[in-house]
C-alpha cells in the first residue's frame, strides 16, 4: 500500500492501523489527520480518489463526508450564542416566526441541536431538487407538527437537521450556513471544508459509493457489523420513524451529482479533507496558529449531555450534547470527555479536550453502519495507544 503523508514520531501506530484498513477492512481510498494541542501530528492518505476508479488519492482530494459535517454545522449556532446573537433557551420562533405553526411555539434552539425537537421526519418527502433549493426544506419543517412533545425525548434528525439549523442561521445572520462557515470558520482557519462545494474546487472531489468489507476475524466483531434485530427491522420497515427520518429526501440523492455537491445541506453533504475536519475540531478545543473557535464556556456547552438513552430514530442508546454526539457505546470516541460526529458509512470528526486530540477521517468507500465504522474505530484505538 502506497501511503503518502507524514507521521510525527510516537504516532506510528496510526499509520499501521491506516494500512490495515486497506489490507483487512475493505478500504478503497481514505485520509486521516490528527492534531494534538493545536499541532498536526498525523496527515496520511492512500488508495484511489474514486471508490470505483484507479486515479490515486492526492494530497488535496476532498470527499462528501455526510453527517460528519453536522459537527461543523453545530459550531455555527454555538458561535452565534458565544457572540450574543442567539439565545439557546429562546424559542426558535423568536428568530423564525413561521416556525411557530402546529404546536412548535415552545421548541427551543437547544432542542434543535440536541435532536429533541420532535421533527426527525416529515409527513411527506422532498425531491432532491426541493431539498436543495433553500426554501422547500425550511417551509416543510416550519409547517410540520412535532412527532413527539418537543423537549421530552430525542431522536436523530438525520435529514431535517439541514433545514432546521440552516434556516435558523439564515434568519439570525442574513447569510446561508454555507457562506457563514466559509467566511467565519473555513477562511480564517484555512480549512478545506464546504457546505456547497464551489465550482472552482470541484476538480478535487472524488466519487463516493458502497464498499463492502471482507468478512474476516478482523472486522466481524465491530459494533455495527452485527446490529440487533430491532435495528435491522427499523431500517427495513418503510413506515418506521428510522426509515422516514433517513428517507425525508425521496428518491435518495445522487451524492456524486455536481448539483447535489453544490447545495447547502449541512446534515448530509459537507465536503472536506481529513485535515480540514481535524483542524476545525482542534480549533474548537484550543488555539491553532493563533485562531480559536470556542471559548471555554462554549466548549462546555458542546459536550454537556442534553440527550441520553434510547434514540427514537437510531433505535440504540445515544448521547448528544448541543449539536455533538458524545462518547458512548453507539459512538465510541477517544475518551469519556470526547465529542464529535460520525458520517453514515465511515467518515468521522471529533475532539478530546483532555488529551488535546482532534481527529478527522474521510473515506470514499461507504460501509454499512451509522455511528461506529470499524475503520474509524481502528484509527481511534491506534491514537489511544499513543497517549
Amino acid at each position: 500500500m502506497d501511503v503518502r503523508g507524514t507521521v510525527t514520531p510516537g504516532f506510528e501506530a496510526v499509520r499501521d492501523a491506516f494500512v490495515r484498513n486497506f489490507e483487512q477492512r475493505g478500504e478503497r481510498g481514505a485520509a486521516v489527520a490528527v492534531y494534538r494541542h493545536g499541532r498536526k501530528v498525523v496527515d496520511l492518505w492512500a488508495g484511489t480518489r474514486d471508490v470505483d476508479g484507479a486515479e490515486p488519492w492526492a494530497v488535496d482530494t476532498v470527499q462528501v463526508v455526510r453527517s460528519a459535517g453536522k459537527g461543523v454545522a453545530a459550531a455555527v449556532p454555538l458561535l452565534l450564542h458565544q457572540r450574543g446573537q442567539v439565545d439557546l433557551d429562546a424559542p426558535v420562533g423568536t428568530y423564525w416566526p413561521e416556525f411557530k405553526a402546529n404546536g412548535k411555539e415552545r421548541v427551543l434552539v437547544r432542542h434543535l441541536l440536541a435532536h429533541r425537537a420532535g421533527l426527525a421526519a416529515l409527513d411527506g418527502t422532498l425531491t432532491p431538487e426541493e431539498a436543495a433549493d433553500g426554501t422547500s426544506g425550511p417551509r416543510a419543517v416550519a409547517a410540520q407538527r412535532p412527532l413527539w412533545e418537543p423537549g421530552t425525548d430525542h431522536g436523530y434528525h438525520a435529514q431535517t437537521y439541514s433545514w432546521l439549523i440552516g434556516e435558523l442561521v439564515r434568519r439570525t445572520t442574513g447569510r446561508t450556513i454555507g457562506r457563514w462557515v466559509a467566511e467565519e470558520i473555513a477562511r480564517p482557519l484555512g480549512l478545506d471544508f464546504w457546505f456547497g462545494l464551489p465550482a472552482d474546487e470541484a476538480h478535487r472531489i472524488g466519487r463516493i459509493g458502497p464498499a463492502e468489507p471482507p468478512v474476516t476475524e478482523h472486522n466481524g466483531g465491530a459494533l455495527r457489523m452485527r446490529p440487533k434485530r430491532s435495528v435491522v427491522e427499523a431500517y427495513r420497515d418503510p413506515a418506521s420513524l428510522t426509515r422516514r427520518a433517513f428517507g425525508a429526501i425521496d428518491p435518495f440523492p445522487d451524492e456524486n451529482d455536481p448539483a447535489y455537491r453544490a447545495a447547502e445541506l449541512p446534515a448530509s453533504n459537507g465536503v472536506a479533507t481529513a485535515r480540514g475536519l481535524a483542524r476545525c475540531y482542534a480549533a474548537m478545543i484550543g488555539e491553532v496558529d493563533g485562531h480559536r473557535l470556542f471559548a471555554p464556556a462554549t466548549l462546555t456547552l458542546a459536550r454537556t449531555e442534553e440527550s441520553e438513552g434510547p434514540d427514537r430514530v437510531l433505535v440504540v442508546n445515544t448521547r448528544f450534547g448541543l449539536g455533538y454526539m458524545l462518547h458512548g457505546t453507539a459512538a465510541p470516541f477517544l475518551a469519556p470527555g470526547s465529542f464529535g460526529h460520525p458520517g453514515r458509512g465511515g467518515s468521522l470528526g471529533f475532539a478530546d479536550p483532555e488529551s488535546g486530540i482532534a481527529l478527522g477521517y474521510v473515506t470514499n468507500g461507504l460501509q454499512k453502519g451509522v455511528t461506529a465504522d470499524p475503520r474509524a474505530q481502528a484509527l481511534v484505538r491506534a491514537v489511544r495507544s499513543t497517549l
